[in-house]
C-alpha cells in the first residue's frame, strides 16, 4: 500500500509537519459502507490539503491511506508507510465501528507518544464511528496517552458524505495547533544579549525550553552586531532602498541635523544585518537586549534604538513587499518571544504586538479624564464602562498594527512616524516608531510565564478587542504614558481591571489578532502548557468558544491536574 499524497510534499520532509489522514474499519462490514468510509478519508483529506498554512506560505502536506485499518496487519502496514511519508500528525476519520486494540493501538505503537492524535466522526447511527471514537478515546485516555476528538456531524447517508463546515473549522483549529507544535521541534531563535535590564520574567530557560518545546535559543553577544555595523557588513544599495521606502510611504522621520540621520540610517542597516545573521541560523523568531549596554550606558558608546529593526521584523511586509512576520523580542525578553512565536504560527501568520502592560485605565479614571477635559463619552462604550489598558513600547510595534487586518501596507504606512528617541533614556538615540492602533481588532492577548516551583509554562491570556477612543482623549492618554511610541488601547473580553492589573505575570504584553480560542487552548494541551484564565466572570466551559476538554484531563482531576501529572 502507498499512501497517497494530496498536497504537494517538500523536498526536505523536515522543513513541514506532515499530516497523515485513515480511517478504521471492521472486517465483517459490507461492502459499500467500506467504500464509504475510504471515500471520507480521501474526500477529507483532499479538502484539508492546503488549508493549514504557515507564515511563510507554505501549506502542510497531507497524505492519506486509501487502506482501512481492520486489523494489526493494516495498522502495521499504514503506520510503515506514514512513517517513510514523514507523518507526525494523525487524523482518524471514522465512520464504522472498530476493535481498538486491533487498530488504533496498533498503529500508535509505531510513533512516538507525543504525535498530535486526533479523531473526527460523525454523529451518526447506522455503523457508528461515533462508538468507536468513544471506545478508542476511552483506551488511548487510560493509557496516558494525549488525545483529542472532535464529534461533528456528516450525513448518515449515501456515499460520499460531506463535512459539515462547523467539524471541518474544528478540525483545522486542531491542526493549526498540531501543526504549530511539531513544526516548532527543532528550530530556534536568536537572541542577542543576555537577560536585559535585570527582567527575571524575560529569562531565557534555555534547558526548560528545549525540553518543553523542542525549540533552542541561539545566543550571540552585541557586541557581533556593533562591529558588523561598523564594518558596513550589509548590502548599501538596499539600504538605501529600505531608506527611500521609509522617506516615499511613511509619515514623517523627525531628524535635526545629519548626525541623526546617520544614527536613522545605522537602525535600518541593523535591521538588514540582524535579518541575514537569522537566516543564515535558519532562525524562526529572535530579540535584542537594547538596554542597557547597546544604547544607554554612557561608560561605553551608546549606540541608536533598534525600533525601527524590531517594527519590521514583526511586520508582514517591508522594502522588498510581502514577507512572513518573524517574531521579535524588544529587551530580549524570551517570554515575550516564546508568546509572540506560537501565537504567529497557531494564527497562521498574522503579526504580534509586543507592547509594555503599561497602565491601567479604570472606568472611574476614565470619567475624571474626560470630564477635566470636557469631552463627552459616548453611551455604552465599552471602554468606559470596563476600561481599558495602555498598551505601549518603544520597540516591537509591527507596523501591521497601525491599520486593520487585512489593510494594504501603503494605506498603513504612512499612519505612522518615527520621531527622535527620548534623549535621557536612550543617549546613542536614533528613531522611535510612533502609531495609535485602530478600534476593532479582536484578538487573543497574553504572555508566557515561567515557574521553577512546577517546572513548567503558563499562559495567562484572555480575548480582547482594541478600542477607540475620542481624539482628544486619545491623545490626552497617550501623553500620560510616552506619546512617542505606538499606542494600543486594549480592553479584554473577561478580565476586569482589578484583575488584570494584579495578575498581570510580568511588564509586557502581547496580541495577535484573529486567533481563534480553540487552536491556543489544542496548543497548550500538546505542549502541555498551563492555561491560566482566573478571570471570576469567565465560564469554565465557554460554549461554542472553547474546545471540549480532552479525556485524558477528565479522568485525572482536571485540565491543570492532569498537565501536573504529565509533567512528572
Amino acid at each position: 500500500m502507498e499512501p497517497k499524497v494530496v498536497s504537494t510534499k517538500p523536498e526536505n520532509l523536515r522543513d513541514l509537519p506532515v499530516i497523515g489522514v485513515f480511517a478504521t474499519c471492521d472486517p465483517r462490514i459490507d461492502p459499500s459502507a467500506r467504500e464509504r468510509a475510504g471515500n471520507i478519508v480521501r474526500m477529507n483529506a483532499k479538502r484539508l490539503a492546503g488549508a493549514i498554512k504557515l507564515p511563510n506560505g507554505k501549506s502542510v502536506p497531507v497524505v492519506y491511506s486509501d487502506m482501512l485499518v481492520d486489523t494489526e496487519k493494516e495498522a502495521d502496514t499504514v503506520a510503515r508507510a506514514f512513517i517513510a511519508e514523514g507523518v507526525n500528525i494523525l487524523v482518524g476519520l471514522p465512520d464504522t465501528w472498530a476493535f481498538p486494540q486491533l487498530t488504533v493501538l496498533s498503529l500508535l505503537a509505531h510513533f512516538p507518544k507525543d504525535t498530535p492524535l486526533n479523531f473526527t466522526c460523525g454523529n451518526s447511527g447506522p455503523k457508528p464511528g461515533v462508538v468507536f471514537t468513544h471506545a478508542v478515546s476511552g483506551a488511548v485516555a487510560q493509557t496516558g496517552r494525549l488525545m483529542h476528538i472532535n464529534v461533528g456531524t456528516w450525513p448518515d447517508d449515501g456515499l460520499e458524505p460531506e463535512m459539515t463546515q462547523g467539524t471541518f473549522d474544528t478540525l483545522r483549529d486542531w491542526l493549526y495547533a498540531a501543526s504549530t507544535y511539531q513544526f516548532v521541534k527543532g528550530r530556534r531563535v536568536v537572541v542577542f544579549g543576555h537577560d536585559s535590564m535585570g527582567m527575571e520574567t524575560a529569562l531565557q530557560h534555555i534547558i526548560p525550553t528545549r525540553n518543553t518545546f523542542g525549540l533552542e535559543i541561539t545566543r550571540l553577544d552585541m557586541k557581533l552586531l556593533a562591529d558588523m555595523l561598523n564594518k558596513k557588513a550589509y548590502n548599501a544599495a538596499e539600504l538605501k532602498e529600505l531608506r527611500n521606502w521609509i522617506d516615499k510611504g511613511f509619515g514623517k522621520v523627525e531628524l535635526r541635523h545629519e548626525e541623526d540621520n546617520r544614527r536613522f540610517n545605522d537602525s535600518l542597516a541593523m535591521y538588514l544585518i540582524t535579518r541575514d545573521l537569522i537566516k543564515d541560523l535558519d532562525g524562526v523568531g529572535g530579540g535584542f537586549m537594547s538596554q542597557l549596554e547597546w544604547g544607554s550606558d554612557r561608560r561605553g558608546t551608546p549606540l541608536p534604538v533598534a525600533d525601527a529593526m524590531e517594527s519590521l521584523f514583526n511586520s508582514t511586509f517591508d522594502h522588498q513587499g510581502p514577507k512572513a512576520a518573524l517574531p521579535f523580542a524588544t529587551e530580549a525578553d524570551a517570554q515575550g518571544l516564546l508568546t509572540m512565536l506560537f501565537y504567529t504560527y497557531l494564527s497562521g501568520g498574522n503579526p504580534p504586538l509586543f507592547m509594555d502592560f503599561r497602565k491601567v485605565w479604570e472606568p472611574w479614571e476614565i470619567k475624571a479624564l474626560a470630564d477635566d477635559l470636557k469631552i463627552g463619552i459616548p453611551d455604552k462604550a465599552r471602554w468606559a464602562v470596563r476600561g481599558f489598558v495602555d498598551g505601549n513600547n518603544s520597540g516591537s510595534a509591527s507596523f501591521n498594527w497601525a491599520g486593520l487586518p487585512g489593510e494594504k501596507p501603503e494605506s498603513v504606512t504612512p499612519r505612522i512616524s518615527f520621531p527622535l528617541a527620548d534623549e535621557a533614556y536612550f543617549p546613542g538615540m536614533g528613531n522611535s516608531v510612533t502609531f495609535l492602533t485602530p478600534g476593532g481588532i479582536h484578538g487573543i492577548a497574553g504572555r508566557m510565564a515561567y515557574s521553577s516551583l512546577s517546572g513548567m509554562f503558563s499562559m495567562i491570556w484572555d480575548e480582547a478587542e482594541s478600542v477607540e477612543l475620542p481624539a482628544k482623549l486619545a491623545d490626552a492618554v497617550s501623553n500620560k504614558t510616552n506619546s512617542t511610541w505606538p499606542h494600543t488601547f486594549l480592553t479584554p473580553a473577561y478580565a476586569t481591571m482589578q484583575e488584570y492589573k494584579h495578575y498581570a505575570p510580568a511588564n509586557h504584553l502581547h496580541m495577535t489578532w484573529n486567533l481563534p480560542v480553540p487552536r491556543l487552548q489544542y496548543w497548550m494541551d500538546m505542549a502541555n502548557v498551563m492555561s491560566v484564565t482566573p478571570w471570576h466572570e469567565r465560564p469554565a466551559f465557554a460554549e461554542k468558544t472553547d474546545r471540549p476538554l480532552p479525556l485524558l484531563f477528565v479522568l485525572n482531576g482536571g485540565e491543570n491536574q492532569a498537565k501536573l501529572l504529565r509533567k512528572a
